[in-house]
Parts: structure tokens; C-alpha cells; sequence
């Protein structure tokens, strides 16, 4: 089986990248020798009968990461799974079903799990949060708040949760900050500077912290989005009013499972927040041998 058969369906992930991901977490699992507890103790022609198996329920993802483990370790291992990406599942429910030589079954147990529990925790909490959303029109959406190295996998886990992604990088589009804004000298200079360098089809967004530099922003008429940084309900629901859709609106700071809801409710248009990939916990999931 290819890992890219059970990607989500809507949410892009490079085969190169999840080549490489793994390449780099096998190598640092293996370090010089390999695993030499399988090696010591595992004769080689030994065959091993395995099931990947959701010890909670919730919304999987790095299903194909922990194939190319697999893969990578040995084209004998004969996989067959049971859910694709972005599903959502309930304790218990198998996910792979693995037959083949015991040692790379063994060899690449953990890296597998660590995968698809680090994947499958962010997927889940981003479906939580998009739960809370339902029935307006916000998309909730990730930031650069990744772990390093880890970002495409992990922005692809939103996406299997049901949320989107802001930047992946510093090149993707241009958000001005507040420190931008101070060093540039004010608003309508930076965003001046920044329409004069950039290609047409390059997005600019822009941070404010009051209604006055909104309304400063809008006068501009220089930035397709405007990044709400830590407004109150009140503030955001005068923002969305003020704006009346003459700029996307992203409400960021401050956003929570009990209060997205409300967020949601005030009519902007994105919520950012960083929680979706630092803060998520890791999704229980276990690889137990068939003897």
C-alpha cells in the first residue's frame, strides 16, 4: 500500500515530505547500529501479525506516515487499513492491520505511533473547535506556532480536522505586525512600501490593536485582510461592522474551546490560533503484536 492512498481526501501533503519526515525520524531512532534489541533477540525470517488500534475516539490522521515507516523498513510488510485520514473513529477501532518480517514491524512501531498520535491529537482538537463554529460562517485556522521541522505534517492535521491553514511560511504572503508598523513608520507607509514590492498575486494582511488603526487601514484601502489582535467580543462585533466587508476580517488572541463560539458569533471571517498545533494532546493509539 502507498502512504498517499489514505491522505485526506482535501488536504494536500507532499509524498516527498512525508518521505522525508520519516527518513529523519527512522535515522534518529536508528542512530548507528539499528535497532539492536530486535536485532539481538528477534531471529530474521520471524514473521509478527500486528493491529494499529485507536485507544480513544476522535479524528485520525498520519495514517501515511506510519506506512512509509513501514515501507521504508522493509516492502514485505503487508498492510491493510481500515480508516483513511480525517475519519473519525471510536476507542477500539482498528486502523491498520499489519502482517510481515517481525523486526520492521518492531523497528517501526514507535516511530509510526508517534505519527499518528502527534497527527491525530491535532486533528481531533481542531475538529473540537470547528464543532463549536457550526452554523456561522468562520474557518478556523492554524499559525506558524509548529514544531520545527514538523510543519507541513502538522498543518496538514488541521485540515484533516475540518480547519485551514494560515501561512506556512514567512514567503507565503505578507502580515504586518505591530513591529513592522513602528519601524516602517506607521500604517499607511508600510502598507505603501509593501503594495510597491510585491506581486499582484501576493495577499497582504495587517495587525491592529484599536478600531482607530481599523479605520486607518480601511482609509488606506492597501490590505485585503485585517488581523484583529485581542479585541474583546465588543470590539470585533464594531470591527465587523466598521469594515462592513470591505476587508477580510481575523479575529487572533485569546481563542479557546469556551470562547470560539462567541468569537464566531460576532461575524468575522477567520479565527487563528496557535493552540491547534502547540497545545494539543497527543491521541492515544497503540500497535499490539497478534500473537
Amino acid at each position: 500500500m502507498t502512504p498517499t492512498a489514505l491522505l485526506h481526501p482535501d488536504a494536500f501533503l507532499s509524498p516527498l515530505a512525508i518521505a522525508d519526515a520519516v527518513r529523519r525520524a527512522l535515522d534518529e531512532d536508528l542512530g548507528r547500529a539499528g535497532d539492536i534489541t530486535s536485532l539481538a533477540t528477534i531471529p530474521e525470517a520471524t514473521q509478527a501479525h500486528a493491529i494499529m488500534v485507536a485507544r480513544q475516539a476522535g479524528v485520525i490522521a498520519g495514517l501515511p506516515l506510519a506506512i512509509e515507516a513501514l515501507n521504508q523498513l522493509s516492502a514485505d510488510v503487508a498492510i491493510t487499513a481500515h480508516v483513511r485520514d480525517g475519519e473519525t473513529v471510536a476507542a477500539g477501532v482498528h486502523l491498520l492491520t499489519l502482517s510481515g518480517p517481525a523486526r520492521a514491524i518492531l523497528t517501526a512501531e514507535r516511530t509510526a505511533l508517534n505519527f499518528v498520535g502527534r497527527l491525530s491529537g491535532i486533528a481531533t482538537l481542531t475538529a473540537d473547535y470547528v464543532r463549536h463554529t457550526a452554523g456561522t460562517k468562520l474557518r478556523v485556522c492554524c499559525t506558524r506556532k509548529t514544531t520545527p521541522g514538523l510543519r507541513a505534517l502538522e498543518k496538514y492535521a488541521v485540515r484533516c480536522g475540518g480547519g485551514f491553514n494560515h501561512r506556512f511560511g514567512l514567503d507565503d504572503a505578507v502580515l504586518i505586525k505591530d513591529n513592522h508598523i513602528a519601524v516602517a513608520g506607521g500604517i499607511r507607509p508600510v502598507l505603501e512600501a509593501a503594495r510597491a514590492r510585491i506581486g499582484h498575486l501576493v495577499k497582504v494582511e495587517i495587525e491592529v490593536d484599536t478600531l482607530d488603526q481599523l479605520q486607518e487601514v480601511l482609509n488606506t484601502g492597501l490590505a485585503d485582510v485585517v488581523l484583529l489582535d485581542n479585541m474583546d467580543l465588543a470590539t470585533l462585533a464594531r470591527a465587523v461592522a466598521m469594515s462592513a466587508g470591505r476587508v477580510v476580517l481575523e479575529a487572533s488572541g485569546g481563542v479557546t474551546l469556551q470562547s470560539i463560539r462567541a468569537i464566531a458569533d460576532t461575524g468575522v471571517d477567520y479565527v487563528s490560533s496557535g493552540a491547534l498545533t502547540h497545545s494539543a494532546p497527543n491521541f492515544d493509539v497503540a500497535l499490539d503484536i497478534d500473537a
